[in-house]
């Protein structure tokens, strides 16, 4: 009775008072309190984590109660480091402690969703048609209802539907575009497997079986950067956080790390306490800057200009005035510095830089006869011309001597490194300059676009006879970076004031940075690495690699660390984090992934063409190749646009091509039997009569377009979706807000594919989507998928930011009707085998695919030749791609799904260039998984459930099976010549399981896949096996690659690094026709960092995070620039250009400079978003006012490391060249309702 006393106030007698009355004593009831505890109580602890792709893989405890997720707090068990090392934990963010409420929120998908509008078409067909796919036939021929239903993507409209019911759409879709256009236009989009590498590997596993299309997401996103497969062949590798601790000076350059590495960041706070010197370069004032003890700011977009001024000072000071003994000898034995480059002389009597020159050249080709062609040349220190071990050449065709061991012939030998000493003459050389284009929004420094330089040269007498000079490239660097050697070069630097390409002085034009802390910093950087061996480490962020000239700004500090011999090295070197890239067990996830168990080669292409082109945007490219080229190439010989270059790429083989050709490929093989010929050679026939084109020449031809596409893991129409207006309209059918118009007549239209007026719309007959939440990608699906959520499945996730690998687990069961990727994937797998018997039944399939990296065909295009224009035959594997055979037996899709296929053990399992036998790991997986008791897979190994797969990785994988690890560097050590199994011996027995990973986080094996060492020694740091076991970059020299000699890249002057301003996209151009607000309006520069609350899309839509932010879209602008436009903070501003709009409220603020904006990426379509004054539409996303533009030096191909691999190498899509009008906002308006529109002001 009291209780229901103390609920009436009326009844309660006052307390005490306290501290002069201004306190109150109540006796009051505390049972309150037994809800709090309630809340926080729980059954079991699980241990799982996030698949968020934001590199912290931090390992969580999850809470559950009563079958329920009630909370989440990190995981402190990780292994431990060594002793003078801190500890790994504590690992996580605010980010992920929110997630839980993802599970149970409104926000949560809980069951197959179809537009309503397709839904009731699709079972009026199957009223028709008994037969499925005949009923999906019936809407796609029927014109007028596919463009209804696509013209309804993105308005609503889903109703609740069965698996059952979706399944057979979906797989009576794939099956009818199979059998009448080709499974080359079905096709996926997924990205970063690391993060959750199991539900990564279902949908690629299913569409490899159909033969469908996998995209590319690294280079897409724009996290690939294209300097690092140019200087050492790799995609990316990276140092783990904890080696920072091993630094002792530290450069932050465009990396926001207590932001975008939080679970990291303890590592960059600690090492201060060392002594060790932080340096933040950023051009806004950002967290990383409070952290640090300077903080540089320079223009954004010109931070290759102070690169380059630092490699100025430094090679000044400690190559030139006080050589480092260190930093000399680093440059002979791990670059490509002491190799010989060809002059070619021009007709004012200088010379240019041309290629490397190679054994081939020379007479009897120096005794060598395996690839000569292939084999780089340099002079030892006799002056004696060598062919030092290591180079590409070296690699393929013979065995054991791909190593950096200093020899030559078998022989020891010293490299040379310059020719000052033993020259033959001192000529002009001529270097392209970029620094002098004029741009608005950027500052310049004129001086003549063809700069010359005394080089000292030694002149050669060739194998045909012609007497040309040559120069090392240390000689052509020294002279390009403007050092003066006393060799009366009139365009060097004096001194560092001297106002001359790329001195200090001339830095601070360009990027704003004073030149005396331009030096200090470049002082202290090389002094401390001389000092330490290479200690110098620089942490780079994606922001750097979002401009379009994105290799200048990288490569132009990779030069730096190289300058200083610190890649490689402990503590030091290039530390560049983006996404979760390191998926550390890939060679045992590949075949999984790919069904390489099955079918080989898959079909991969990259995203960043495969958008360009078929969602039109190369229609609308202002960017002209003349803007791009060097003024000391031939204009004449790089004429077109820049989807010409793609299409030449994909033609010579250099890029993959998807849709691949202008033909079903299902059908080739019938037309190859009644010509009586094979499938690849009624191909190359078919191609070179003109009987048969690549279908990129021909893309809005109505059947060389994509069809079906599947999208999971991903938010690519919210998050990643360069070029949003343009997706929707020619992809998906529905209104954009494309403002621009395409080229007309006026205007140069591509040469090498045929124009069309009429360009498709809705390309996409239907697109799926899988997800845990209703994102933005969803919104324009027409099928949605409800996923488990990261603690309701079973996966595995690495990352380059620590050694180990840990789980995802199943600490609930899947919600509501939601299931695992794997799960939902076999489910449609199980449903197209049934439907397409009488349909599509085993058949042969021709794929094309393009020379591959880390393959033979690496050396096939040492020159540009295009088989079209007559220049050579076309021959695959070498002028055009490889044309295989794969036979496909579509009815036992599902039985190889989940089995493990006869290639394994057939042809065995590898990575990068080496492979092994896997005989003992099958059969290990036979014993774990048991094995198929009949069927099409008979006797094979199974994988029913997402841990089968989770076994089939680890036990291939070298990372987490000693055995593999062992045998994969015993078949390295077939092409080095040397032994380096000692480096998995002390594990050769270890065998992680997936249980273990739950138990607690594994570090896993050293692998050959990998270039640093999984050591109790040393922390991973990438380049430290190519060091310290002398194993080569899979470069053209074997060593660090500063100098691209590719046609291409000298063509467009980049053979050298470069200053590059950024590019003008015009895309503020040609706007006159959207009419005035009656406010203000200004061109700023658009730039859309990561954000604090969120991980790329995914929590921006979290109450919890929304809470802790402004709740919705915001752009961040400079006090100066809103005080023009009369913006307040908290103001509705309008964001606008070519390419469409947004709308977002303004974050006015003195961290940001003037003339730029920042949208922190992926804020979702979905939160507090009014309609736009300019497109009449609700306001779009960040990518709204994107669109992508290709570099040609990104479709190169064939050609050592410049070749294609799947996320390794290609086209990048940049997007921080891009401008846009802002202005405010007059009128808000929240479309809410139609007729009855909520109108307010724009003010806060």
């Amino acid at each position: 009775m009291s209780k229901l006393l103390d609920r009436f106030r009326y009844f309660k007698q006052k307390g005490d008072s306290f501290a002069e009355g201004h306190g109150q004593v109540y006796n009051t009831n505390r049972d309150w309190e037994d809800g709090y505890r309630q809340r926080w109580q729980y059954d079991k602890i699980v241990r799982s984590t996030h698949g968020v792709n934001c590199t912290g893989s931090c390992s969580w405890k999850i809470y559950v109660k009563n079958g329920l997720v009630t909370w989440e707090t990190q995981q402190t068990d990780y292994p431990r480091t060594r002793p003078d090392l801190p500890n790994h934990e504590p690992r996580g963010c605010p980010r992920g402690a929110s997630y839980s409420w993802y599970l149970y929120s409104a926000n949560r998908l809980k069951y197959p969703l179809v537009r309503k509008v397709l839904l009731e078409m699709w079972r009026d067909a199957l009223a028709q048609h008994s037969d499925p796919v005949e009923a999906w036939s019936a809407l796609m021929t029927d014109g007028e209802k596919s463009k209804t239903y696509k013209a309804q993507r993105g308005r609503g409209g889903f109703v609740r539907a069965s698996w059952k019911e979706m399944n057979q759409l979906i797989a009576a879709a794939n099956i009818w575009t199979i059998k009448n256009y080709g499974p080359d236009r079905v096709a996926g989009f997924s990205p970063i497997p690391a993060m959750s590498m199991v539900s990564y590997a279902a949908g690629t596993r299913y569409l490899s079986l159909l033969g469908g299309t996998c995209l590319s997401f690294y280079d897409w996103y724009c996290d690939l950067p294209p300097a690092s497969p140019m200087t050492w062949g790799e995609q990316t590798d990276v140092p783990e956080s904890a080696d920072w601790y091993n630094s002792s000076y530290l450069i932050a350059w465009g990396s926001n790390v207590p932001q975008t590495r939080t679970p990291d960041a303890h590592f960059f706070t600690e090492v201060r306490y060392k002594g060790t010197k932080t340096v933040a370069i950023t051009p806004d004032y950002s967290e990383v800057a409070k952290l640090t003890d300077q903080w540089l700011a320079p223009k954004q977009g010109t931070d290759s200009a102070l690169a380059m001024a630092m490699g100025h000072v430094i090679l000044n000071e400690f190559h030139l005035k006080n050589p480092s003994d260190y930093f000399l000898s680093y440059a002979r034995q791990y670059t490509d510095m002491p190799m010989l480059v060809l002059l070619e002389p021009r007709e004012d009597g200088s010379y240019v830089p041309g290629r490397q020159l190679r054994a081939a050249d020379l007479t009897d080709c120096l005794g060598e006869e395996n690839n000569p062609e292939w084999k780089t040349v340099a002079c030892n220190q006799a002056g004696e011309l060598v062919v030092p071990n290591g180079s590409i050449g070296f690699r393929w065709g013979e065995k054991g001597k791909w190593n950096l061991e200093q020899k030559a012939a078998g022989t020891p030998t010293e490299l040379n490194l310059s020719l000052l000493d033993r020259h033959d003459a001192v000529l002009d050389v001529a270097f392209p300059y970029f620094g002098g284009v004029e741009n608005p929004h950027f500052r310049h420094v004129k001086q003549d676009d063809v700069l010359l330089h005394k080089v000292p040269v030694k002149t050669l007498t060739l194998a045909d006879g012609r007497q040309l000079p040559v120069a090392s490239v240390y000689d052509l660097t020294l002279a390009h970076y403007g050092l003066d050697r006393g060799l009366d070069d009139v365009n060097c630097a004096r001194d560092y004031g001297d106002v001359r390409a790329y001195s200090p002085a001339w830095a601070e034009q360009i990027c704003g940075v004073p030149r005396s802390e331009i030096e200090k910093i470049a002082r202290e950087f090389g002094e401390n690495a001389h000092k330490t061996h290479g200690r110098s480490m620089i942490i780079v962020g994606a922001g750097m690699n979002h401009w379009y000239h994105m290799d200048m700004n990288y490569r132009g500090l990779i030069n730096m660390l190289v300058f200083c011999g610190c890649v490689g090295q402990t503590g030091g070197g290039w530390a560049h984090y983006v996404g979760q890239e390191k998926l550390r067990p890939q060679t045992g996830w590949a075949p999984l992934a790919f069904a390489l168990d099955w079918h080989r080669p898959p079909r991969q292409m990259n995203s960043t063409s495969y958008f360009y082109n078929h969602a039109s945007q190369w229609r609308y490219e202002k960017l002209q190749v003349s803007e791009l080229l060097s003024p000391l190439a031939d204009a004449s010989q790089y004429s077109g646009q820049l989807i010409d270059f793609n299409v030449r790429a994909e033609r010579m083989g250099w890029l993959p091509s998807s849709p691949q050709l202008a033909i079903n490929p299902l059908r080739i093989a019938d037309e190859a039997k009644r010509a009586g010929q094979s499938e690849q050679a009624w191909t190359v026939d078919a191609l070179k009569s003109g009987k048969l084109r690549m279908a990129c020449e021909d893309p809005d031809s109505g059947s060389n377009h994509p069809r079906n596409m599947f999208i999971w893991r991903s938010n690519l129409l919210g998050s990643s979706g360069k070029g949003h207006e343009y997706m929707l309209r020619y992809l998906l059918g529905t209104e954009s807000g494309i403002q621009g118009e395409p080229l007309s007549d006026a205007e140069d239209r591509p040469e090498e594919l045929e124009w069309r007026n009429a360009a498709l719309e809705g390309k996409l007959d239907l697109l799926v989507t899988l997800d845990f939440r209703m994102s933005s990608t969803c919104l324009f699906s027409d099928i949605v998928l409800p996923t488990a959520t990261w603690y309701e499945k079973d996966d595995m996730n690495t990352s380059d930011m620590h050694p180990f690998i840990h789980p995802l687990s199943a600490a609930v069961d899947p919600a509501w009707e939601s299931k695992s990727d794997w799960e939902i994937y076999k489910g449609i797998a199980k449903t197209f085998s049934d439907l397409c018997v009488g349909h599509l039944g085993q058949e042969t399939d021709v794929v094309l695919q393009p020379l591959q990296h880390d393959s033979p065909g690496e050396l096939a295009a040492g020159e540009v030749r295009d088989w079209k224009k007559g220049e050579c035959d076309l021959i695959p594997g070498q002028t055009a791609p490889q044309i295989v055979s794969v036979q496909r037996d579509y009815p036992a899709v599902y039985e190889r799904f989940t089995s493990v296929g006869p290639l394994l053990e057939k042809l065995g399992n590898g990575g990068k260039g080496i492979s092994w036998n896997t005989d003992k790991e099958v059969d290990l997986l036979r014993r774990l998984n048991y094995t198929k008791a009949d069927g099409a897979a008979k006797g094979q190994p199974m994988i029913n459930s997402a841990i089968d797969a989770a076994e089939v990785i680890l036990t291939l994988a070298p990372e987490t099976n000693g055995q593999v690890a062992v045998k994969a560097w015993q078949a390295l050590g077939e092409f080095t010549g040397r032994d380096h199994t000692h480096l998995a011996r002390p594990k050769e027995e270890e065998k992680i399981r997936f249980r273990d990973i739950q138990a607690q986080p594994r570090k896993i094996i050293s692998s050959p896949t990998w270039s640093g060492l999984e050591d109790e020694h040393v922390s991973y740091n990438a380049g430290y096996t190519n060091v310290h076991e002398l194993i080569p970059w899979r470069t053209l020299s074997g060593r660090q690659q500063l100098y691209q000699d590719h046609p291409w890249m000298r063509a467009f002057g980049e053979s050298f690094c470069a200053y590059r301003p950024p590019v003008d996209t015009r895309s503020v151009q040609n706007l006159e026709h959207i009419p005035s607000n009656g406010f203000p309006e200004k061109a700023l520069n658009f730039l859309t960092p990561h954000q604090k609350w969120g991980i790329h899309s995914t929590y921006s839509d979290n109450l919890l995070m929304l809470t802790l932010s402004r709740g919705g879209p915001i752009v961040w602008m400079s006090e100066e620039d809103a005080r023009e436009l009369g913006i307040e903070d908290n103001d509705w501003i309008e964001v606008f250009n070519a390419n469409g709009a947004l709308t977002a409220r303004a974050v006015v603020s003195q961290r940001v400079p003037a003339g730029m904006t920042m949208m922190y990426h992926a804020q979702e379509r979905l939160v507090n978003i009014p309609g736009s004054e300019v497109t009449g539409q609700r306001g779009g996303i960040h990518n709204s006012v994107t669109r992508v533009s290709p570099k040609p030096t990104h479709m190169i191909g064939g050609y050592a490391q410049l070749a294609y691999g799947f996320n390794y190498y290609g086209t990048v899509g940049s997007n921080r060249d891009e401008f846009i009008m802002v202005r405010k906002m007059n009128k808000v308006n929240w479309l809410d309702d139609e007729g009855r529109d909520q109108v307010q002001e724009a003010t806060k």
